[in-house]
């Protein structure tokens, strides 16, 4: 994964909280929700999800990205 980008401080707290509440399985719980929205039909639910799915991600990489200062 390159640079990653977050959408914002909405996505932190989502990705953050699914964290706490599932640990190792936070990124699962995402992929379900963003299956579950693209089921319903709901396009932007489901692209809301995998961007939670990918901070996740990011958030539980332990490799260093971009400049460290």
């Amino acid at each position: 994964m390159d640079s990653p980008y977050i959408a914002g401080r909405l996505a932190l707290t989502e990705a953050s909280d699914l964290i706490d509440r599932f640990g190792d399985d936070a990124g699962f719980e995402a992929a379900a929700r963003a299956e579950s929205s693209r089921d319903a039909g709901n396009l932007l639910r489901f692209c809301h999800w995998r961007q939670i799915e990918r901070v996740i991600a990011t958030l539980s990489d332990e490799e260093v990205r971009g400049t460290v200062h």
